[in-house]
């Protein structure tokens, strides 16, 4: 008999070899008839895998992360069933699950898939599905699958069995369907009952531009075609929403061929919204003790070569930049932490120095494929919010709540409301992804859960996302669709300050290592920006937005009296421009409200009569007559409401 430890912490005696499937049956039905995958010691497996230890056991379901992830990692092998059948002789690629879907990059030969395409594809996909085949899971030694897919002339299989290690090589088949994959899958295809084919892009074969460029289709599937229909409806939703529509609209920002893909030029209103983020920023950090630095935009190769960022991401750099001198090389800056670290060493500190706390937005460059570039979220030029701690062992853990509060007071400013905190740590069976030694990392992994303990916040532990050099909090914010971003992050990190020698002087008298905290509450502002837009739908917090309000005369002779209004409210520091077409008021209405400005202020001879201003606001209609001084204090009290400290 072996213990079966569940989430609830009960703990439950089973034959030894039972299987996740035995284990939901035994509970309820239901659940078995619900159940997706189940994790084993936080390691997901296929419900029929024997069990044959003590072990901590979950039951996923639709609604666990881990039984979507199976569910779409088993729709993305039925998608590859279905165009086998139809496009016989197709050759695939790797077809995982996403964050909402999955997809397939298959070589079609002399064949092309369209959007034309999908319901055929779509179809085919619910036929085999309601054939309830199962996914049976067989392993092989290396050289029989080589030899295998060398014979059956698929070099992408051959390619990626090349880099597995020695020992077996697992596949899964359900019904004529054969792929090599590690799972783990479906019991059988049957709970699949909804399924949307939704684009297509080309993708390079492993990454590699030099290589074959493969098609990419990507998918979704639900357990209800209710779940479905509600996902469309969120993705009609989304397009009005997508930033890279609002932006042109609002002309916060476009891109350029001639300057280069992936590099966003930020036009005035777009520079004048980043500006609003940065002056609110800066006012905290300063509150906060930190100092502002300013670095270059390049740095010498041996400058990285010293933090391990060459070693960890120098492909994912742009090419070096030779300088004259023989053997010298540059980088476009990718990160700013190294270019921080020189900083705090260019003086001796004294342990009553610390924290030193240095902040820049710094705009940092790394290569994405063009085909990964995304609007504002995946771009080649970047902006961070960076700041970088400096302090001893004994203030970590002070320094590490004082920027949880001001990630938080950020949210609520912009009024993200939702959002859940994870912490990334090391993956355990990948040692070699990491630098530092095991004591540090303990060490800043310890700081990092009492730090959150402290706050009350509920974090979810994930192992596996670290940063190379030290483990981290993310802030994962959900937005008005309920998408999930990680934004703001806070990093523990022992192990620059041992590569760049940093010291300080003790109240022994001898020299120590500080400790290293990264953060950046934004995390990109072109990513940041990106997210708010599409989160508020371009309708900005009142504090925010680059225009707070326009005046709106009803006739050319009203102009004078305009442009005192807009005197007195520049006055008050309120972002006002003035309307002054030769057009109808109604026009300039509909207009304002198109470029979501908060506030209309209209004026005509009554206003001017009784020195008043008609209030409009965005969305909600009239809001009667009000004095220059009464809206005023009505704005401030709005902002008050959002940032008490503005």
């Amino acid at each position: 008999m072996i213990k079966i430890t569940l989430p609830d912490q009960s703990v439950k005696e089973y034959p030894e070899g039972v299987t996740g499937l035995d284990i939901a049956r035994d509970i309820s039905e239901g659940l078995a008839r619900n159940v997706l995958s189940v994790t084993v010691n936080g390691e997901v497996w296929d419900l029929d895998r024997p069990i044959r230890h003590d072990a901590p056991v979950k039951l996923n379901t639709w609604d666990d992360n881990d039984g979507r992830s199976t569910m779409w990692h088993s729709s993305a092998h039925l998608m590859a069933a279905a165009i086998e059948e139809l496009y016989p002789g197709t050759k695939f690629g790797i077809g995982p699950d996403v964050e909402n879907g999955f997809y397939y990059d298959i070589d079609l030969g002399d064949k092309t898939i369209s959007s034309n395409d999908f319901e055929k594809i779509e179809k085919k996909m619910l036929e085999i599905a309601r054939r309830k085949e199962s996914f049976e899971r067989t392993e092989i030694p290396k050289e029989e699958a080589l030899d295998f897919y060398t014979k059956k002339g698929d070099e992408y299989k051959v390619d990626l069995i090349s880099d597995l290690e020695d020992g077996t090589i697992s596949f899964y088949k359900s019904g004529n369907f054969t792929d090599l994959c590690r799972g783990p899958h479906l019991a059988d295809t049957s709970p699949i009952k909804a399924v949307k084919l939704l684009s297509t892009a080309g993708a390079y074969w492993r990454g590699d531009e030099r290589r074959k460029q493969l098609t990419r289709v990507y998918g979704i599937s639900f357990p209800k075609q209710k779940m479905l229909q509600e996902y469309l409806e969120m993705l009609e939703e989304a397009k009005k929403r997508d930033h890279r529509k609002i932006g042109r609209e609002l002309e916060l920002f476009a891109f350029s061929t001639k300057v280069g893909q992936g590099l966003p030029l930020w036009l005035p209103k777009g520079a004048e919204l980043r500006d609003n983020l940065e002056v609110f920023l800066k006012k905290l950090q300063r509150r906060a003790g930190y100092q502002p630095v300013i670095t270059p935009h390049i740095g010498n190769k041996n400058l990285y070569v010293t933090s391990g960022h060459y070693e960890k991401y120098g492909e994912d750099s742009f090419q070096p930049i030779a300088t004259p001198s023989e053997g010298e090389e540059f980088f476009l800056k990718p990160m700013n932490c190294p270019h921080h670290c020189e900083i705090f060493k260019h003086k001796q500190y004294s342990y009553k120095d610390l924290p030193v706390r240095l902040a820049e937005f710094g705009t940092v460059y790394r290569y994405e494929q063009s085909g990964e570039l995304h609007g504002l979220t995946r771009v080649r030029g970047f902006t961070q919010d960076d700041a970088h701690i400096f302090c001893r062992p004994d203030q970590v853990k002070d320094e590490f709540i004082a920027v949880i509060d001001i990630v938080l007071l950020i949210f609520k400013a912009l009024d993200f409301q939702d959002y859940s905190v994870q912490i990334s740590l090391r993956d355990p069976d990948q040692m070699e992804k990491y630098i530092g030694t095991d004591a540090n990392w303990d060490k800043a992994e310890q700081a990092i859960i009492e730090a959150t303990n402290e706050k009350g916040l509920k974090a979810e532990i994930v192992k596996g996302e670290a940063a190379f050099y030290g483990p981290k909090l993310d802030f994962m914010v959900q937005d008005a669709l309920g998408r999930k971003w990680q934004l703001g992050t806070i990093q523990v990190d022992y192990n620059l300050p041992d590569r760049f020698e940093l010291e300080y002087i003790g109240s022994d008298n001898q020299k120590h290592r500080p400790v290293m905290i990264h953060r950046a509450p934004f995390g990109s502002m072109e990513r940041f920006v990106a997210v708010m837009i599409e989160h508020c739908a371009g309708n900005f917090p009142l504090w925010l937005t680059p225009d707070q309000s326009i005046i709106l005369p009803i006739s050319e002779k009203y102009e004078k009296y305009a442009k005192k209004v807009l005197t007195l409210l520049n006055n008050y520091e309120i972002r006002t421009l003035i309307d002054d077409r030769n057009e109808k008021t109604g026009k300039k209405i509909r207009d304002a409200e198109t470029r979501k400005i908060p506030y209309m202020l209209i004026v005509g001879e009554k206003e001017e009569n009784d020195n008043t201003i008609s209030v409009r606001k965005h969305g909600s209609g009239d809001l009667g007559t009000y004095t220059v001084k009464d809206f005023v204090k009505m704005v401030e009290q709005e902002i008050e409401r959002l940032i008490p400290e503005a």
